[in-house]
C-alpha cells in the first residue's frame, strides 16, 4: 500500500506545525479527508480514523460553545483514535486544547490559512494522485487537441520522432521512454513523467532536447488522462489494412481497458496526422458518431432507394 508522511503534506502545503512535531513520520495511506462532525456527539461507528482529519470554522466554534469539561471530553475521545494528523484551517488560533491532547498523543497538529472548502479540494485533489496505483511502462506520451495518448512500440521503432512532430504541429508533450501510469478511479487512467525525464525528449542522432526551453511552455503538460493506446509496429506487407471497420481491441492497465490501435509505418507514411485522426475519431465516437455506420447506413438507403 502507497503512503505519505505527514512531514512530506507539511512541506507540500507549507503548513504550521503547532504539535506533535517529534511525530512528523507518521503515514498518510487514505486519499480523501474528513470534517469530524458526529464524531463530536459520540457517534464513532463509521469514523474514518486513518483519514486526515480537518477541522473548520465550523467544528472549531462548535467546540468553544462547549463547557470545558465536555470539549475536553469530544477531543479526547476522538484524538485516542490516533488519526495520522489533524488540520486546522482558516488560520484559527483559539486551540489551545487541541495542541495540549495532540502533544500528550503524539499527533502532528497543523495549520493553514487557506479556507476550509479550498484547502480540502487542494488536499483531496493531492492525495488521491499521491496514493493512486501506479506503473511504469516503457513508453511516450502525448496529449493531442486534448485527448491522452501513449506511443508504444520496439526501440528504434520512432515514438519519439513521432511525438517531435506532434509537437510542431501544437500538441503537447507528457513524457518520454518512461510513462508512469496512475489509476484514479475504476475507469481513469492518468500518465505523467517520473519527474526525471520531465521536459525531456530522447531523439535519435540529435540526444535529448528540453521541450519548454525549445518549444515554450504550451508544448508540454504533467500529466493527461490516457484514453487512447497505439502501438507503432513495422509494415506487413500480407496483413488487412484497410478495414472498413476495425474490430475493437483493448489494453489493460492497471485493471482499465484502453482503446487499442496499431499503426503500422512505412516510408512516406503520415503517422503523427494518423494519430491526429485516431485521437478526431476516439472524440467523435464519444459524441456518438461513427463514420463506418454512417457509410454502411448511406449504401443501404442507395440499396433501397
Amino acid at each position: 500500500m502507497k503512503s505519505i508522511t505527514v512531514h512530506s503534506l507539511t512541506e507540500k502545503f507549507s503548513l504550521e506545525v503547532l504539535a506533535g512535531a517529534n511525530r512528523m513520520d507518521r503515514v498518510i495511506t487514505r486519499p480523501q479527508t474528513h470534517r469530524p462532525g458526529l464524531e463530536f456527539v459520540g457517534y464513532f461507528d463509521f469514523f474514518p480514523m486513518e483519514r486526515v482529519q480537518v477541522l473548520g470554522r465550523k467544528e472549531i466554534t462548535y467546540l468553544l460553545t462547549l463547557s470545558i469539561e465536555d470539549r475536553q471530553l469530544h477531543i479526547g475521545n476522538i484524538v485516542k483514535y490516533h488519526p495520522p494528523c489533524f488540520i486546522v484551517t482558516s488560520g484559527q488560533q483559539e486551540i489551545p486544547y487541541l495542541t495540549m491532547f495532540c502533544d500528550q498523543e503524539g499527533i502532528p497538529l497543523l495549520r493553514t490559512t487557506e479556507k476550509t472548502t479550498d484547502f480540502i479540494a487542494k488536499l483531496d485533489s493531492y492525495l488521491v494522485k499521491a496514493l493512486a496505483p501506479e506503473m511504469s511502462i516503457h513508453a511516450v506520451c502525448v496529449n493531442v487537441a486534448g485527448i491522452g495518448i501513449l506511443l508504444r512500440g520496439r526501440s528504434g521503432i520512432g515514438k519519439s520522432e513521432t511525438a517531435h512532430t506532434l509537437i510542431r504541429k501544437g500538441h503537447r508533450f507528457v513524457a518520454d521512454d518512461i510513462v508512469v501510469l496512475k489509476k484514479l478511479g475504476p475507469t481513469t487512467l492518468l500518465g505523467t513523467h517520473n519527474e526525471t525525464s520531465r521536459e525531456f525528449l530522447a531523439l535519435r542522432s540529435l540526444g535529448l532536447i528540453n521541450v519548454v526551453r525549445q518549444y515554450g511552455r504550451t508544448a508540454f503538460q504533467d500529466e493527461t488522462r490516457i484514453v487512447l493506446d497505439i502501438e507503432l509496429s513495422p509494415w506487413q506487407e500480407n496483413s488487412l489494412n484497410n478495414e472498413l471497420e476495425v474490430v475493437p481491441q483493448f489494453t489493460e492497465y492497471l485493471g482499465i481497458q484502453i482503446p487499442h490501435i496499431e499503426v503500422q509505418l512505412q516510408p512516406g507514411r503520415d503517422v503523427a496526422s494518423l494519430i491526429e485522426a485516431a485521437a478526431n475519431s476516439w472524440y467523435l465516437k464519444q459524441l456518438g458518431y461513427s463514420a463506418a455506420e454512417d457509410f454502411m447506413q448511406r449504401i443501404e438507403n442507395k440499396m433501397q432507394s
